[in-house]
């Protein structure tokens, strides 16, 4: 554990243990320990326990009580309300597009996945790992900026629809790895096999990388103000630091953006992967619809070909 706040800015990035055992699992345990409990843990927990304590309560909240006015029960209020929006914005924006009649089986992961990075990301704003050492303890840092949180935020997504693209699709999952002629079959099939773990990389790679980048740049910022206090005096330190602080400023407002959006992409791109893993009744009739469209277009074309000659024979 930390004693003293260090000078190292990017110290409130990197993961701090806080309860290690010594164990020795090869290339997983370099250190030859596991980590029980560190800063990252204890936002996840912090994050799980928000969620279990405030959704209930802020979802409960009603315009009046039902022996009031039994309409006005059944209508959300404050807080209430703000979340109902955004899960149907999710439900009817994101979810019904990409899995149609699966969306009651799915939609409840995919809020909880986006609540859960979406709060994870705004408590890594909170600038604890600053003041927390001061007390003998590291916490704080962003948990979604640690390629081990969101790697295993992409494998349950890879379980989710690897497992149901098996149980609802059947025989169609595994017919679609093999989308050309068989004889292709030894080059296509690999490759759609690397497709999927493609799709959870990316996954995890998108929101971890997104996420340290901002912190990484407000570090590079401090750094310029503790370089240039320690190398030209405190005087050009303070100077520095007015740009500075105003530029940070404006990382962190940006920062708030991308926390909102990579939550939003990170249930956008889930709910896409699973639809595309369970849903192969839909490509089938869409591709039948548009060839009766085209045989249907084909005839009318043919039957006003056919009827303007008609009238030019009736002229002769």
């Amino acid at each position: 554990m930390a004693t003293a706040p260090s000078s190292n800015p990017l110290e409130h990035i990197v993961q701090h243990p806080l309860i290690t055992r010594p164990l020795d699992l090869g290339p997983l345990t370099p250190e030859h320990q596991i980590t029980l409990l560190s800063n990252h843990i204890v936002q996840m927990i912090t994050t799980g326990v928000l969620l279990m304590i405030l959704l209930p309560l802020f979802v409960r909240k009603r315009r009046a009580l039902p022996e009031q006015d039994e309409v006005g029960s059944l209508v959300p209020a404050g807080p209430a309300n703000f979340l109902e929006a955004i899960c149907q914005y999710l439900r009817k924006e994101v979810v019904e597009p990409t899995l149609h009649e699966h969306t009651d089986r799915f939609v409840k992961y995919i809020w909880t996945l986006f609540f859960f990075v979406l709060i994870n990301n705004l408590l890594g704003l909170i600038p604890l790992s600053t003041v927390s050492p001061l007390a003998g303890i590291h916490l704080g840092g962003t948990a979604t900026g640690n390629i081990w949180v969101t790697g295993t935020l992409a494998a349950l997504t890879f379980v989710m629809f690897v497992v149901n693209g098996v149980r609802l699709a059947g025989w169609h999952y595994f017919a679609h790895f093999c989308p050309g002629p068989l004889w292709l079959a030894p080059l296509l099939v690999p490759i759609e096999i690397l497709g999927q773990f493609a799709k959870a990389f990316a996954l995890a790679i998108r929101l971890f990388a997104n996420m340290l980048a901002g912190h990484i740049m407000l570090a590079v910022l401090v750094g310029f103000i503790l370089g240039a206090g320690s190398a030209m005096g405190a005087g050009v330190g303070l100077l520095v630091a007015v740009p500075v602080l105003a530029g940070a400023v404006a990382i962190t407002l940006l920062e708030i953006l991308v926390a909102l959006l990579q939550a939003f992409i990170f249930a956008f791109l889930t709910s896409l992967f699973i639809g595309q893993a369970v849903l192969f009744d839909h490509e089938e009739t869409e591709h039948s619809e548009s060839a009766e469209r085209g045989e249907r277009a084909e005839r009318a074309a043919d039957g006003a070909h056919a009827s303007r000659r008609q009238e030019a024979e009736a002229t002769i």
